[in-house]
């Protein structure tokens, strides 16, 4: 997955998680980071919206569920917020088949780790995300992914996609599929004999047209779209 430096820029983190251990925990994990501040904890998830506004977060760490609110409808007014238009969501989960996981990327999260991950593991995700990449692992995500999408959406849930894929040329299309089976940037060169910076210019061009907030919707949208189906996943 590419990586961007982020050394020369503190990232702002708000966690939010309904047990006070766990984000005192989370807490002091970030705050050893030094190009990492927290500025604010939730223990639920209208807190986290609400803090998300006034810290001014770059990233918030959202657990799944959480009271009040869980972390999937606070993700989704997040996402909906234009003045939060360039705050990011990592959503924390306890097993990585819950299939909550696969709303919350509709709803606008960027990606998603268990809670069991290695310290190290979840200080680079967070810069993964926060540097606008998507923390999606090409195996077990689009698994998940594609076994969630075999079920029918109710009609009222459904997100139309701008303009549809009638936009996209047909090497954006090529693009959008190798994405969407979990693919990152330099992966999606290699296989279509591009640079990494084309294959990068070609998802920002991508998202633009499909008004999608990142890479993680990229993938949802390249399944519910149909270009990629539910089986034809790499194994990663």
């Amino acid at each position: 997955m590419d990586r961007v430096n982020r050394a020369d820029r503190t990232i702002r983190v708000l966690l939010a998680d309904d047990q006070a251990l766990v984000r005192a925990a989370f807490a002091m994990l970030v705050e050893s980071a030094p190009d990492m501040a927290v500025v604010g904890q939730a223990g639920t998830g209208r807190e986290a919206v609400d803090l998300t506004r006034a810290a001014r977060a770059d990233l918030v760490v959202m657990d799944v569920r959480m009271p009040d609110l869980d972390g999937i409808e606070a993700t989704r007014l997040i996402a909906a917020d234009e003045d939060l238009a360039g705050v990011k969501v990592l959503m924390l989960t306890t097993y990585d088949t819950d299939e909550h996981v696969v709303e919350a990327l509709r709803a606008g999260a960027s990606g998603f780790l268990v809670k069991d991950t290695k310290p190290a593991e979840l200080l680079d995700a967070i810069r993964t995300v926060a540097a606008g990449e998507s923390l999606l692992s090409p195996g077990p995500t689009a698994r998940l992914i594609a076994r969630v999408l075999r079920q029918p959406r109710a009609p009222e849930s459904e997100a139309p996609v701008p303009g549809g894929l009638g936009c996209l040329s047909e090497r954006e299309r090529q693009v959008l599929t190798l994405v969407a089976r979990g693919l990152n940037n330099t992966e999606v060169a290699d296989a279509l004999g591009l640079s990494p910076l084309t294959s990068k210019t070609h998802v920002s061009r991508i998202m633009g047209k499909l008004g999608a907030r990142d890479r993680a919707q990229l993938v949802i949208l390249g399944y519910e779209s149909g270009l990629v189906r539910p089986g034809t996943a790499p194994d990663g």
